[in-house]
């Protein structure tokens, strides 16, 4: 089945933080994370229903290692919602950083939903904030429009991607993740415990030949 042929109205292809900060050269590079670009916008022309999501820090967000005196990238703490990893300065709102990398090419994509816009609060997730409660509306979104299946792609694979599909899980929807269209950093393990716990929730991994040929 792919996109195109049934349920294509309730299908939608979530293009996750393919921003210049996350592309080598950025202040956090994924590796490689410029190389699904061209895959992801032949992906991008066989879904009706695309939405972009795309990370949007104000200056010295909570997350920010340099927020934080004597803290040091990829070091843990602890914020009233939790453990939080420190992550050098990306992202910030208005900046080249934080724009969608100028070779993606979606322009029928219908919404994009930023996210990380609360200085004291991070979120991974496309649909929901560090803090496990706060919202970014996506849901809402994706049920207002009949959405029950949603793909994703994007960077990185073994973070934003992977709440972003444990969410869409949680909240009932169909979540596949395309994992040739995507990137993962892979710190301490990272990249095998998002494997197993994407797996143990439910999510689909698969192969973008999958989706045109499966």
């Amino acid at each position: 089945m792919t996109p195109m042929d049934t349920k294509a109205t309730t299908t939608a292809l979530l293009v996750i933080d393919i921003q210049n900060d996350f592309i080598p050269g950025g202040q956090l590079a994924v590796p490689g994370g410029d190389e699904i670009v061209p895959l992801v916008n032949r992906l991008g022309r066989s879904f009706l229903n695309v939405v972009c999501a795309q990370d949007w820090h104000p200056a010295g967000h909570a997350s920010f290692a340099s927020s934080h005196e004597g803290k040091h990238p990829f070091d843990l703490i602890q914020l009233p919602y939790g453990e939080q990893k420190l992550w050098p300065e990306h992202c910030v709102q208005d900046t080249q950083g934080a724009a969608l990398h100028p070779d993606l090419d979606l322009p029928h994509a219908q919404l994009i939903i930023r996210k990380g816009c609360n200085p004291a609060i991070d979120s991974y997730s496309a649909f929901m904030e560090a803090d496990r409660l706060t919202q970014t509306g996506l849901t809402g979104y994706f049920k207002e429009r009949g959405i029950d299946t949603v793909y994703m792609v994007g960077l990185a694979l073994d973070f934003c991607v992977m709440y972003s599909a444990l969410d869409a899980r949680m909240v009932g929807f169909n979540a596949i993740v395309v994992l040739d269209a995507c990137r993962g950093i892979d710190i301490d393990g990272s990249m095998d415990a998002a494997m197993r716990r994407m797996q143990e929730a439910g999510v689909r991994l698969i192969q973008s030949n999958d989706i045109t040929s499966g």
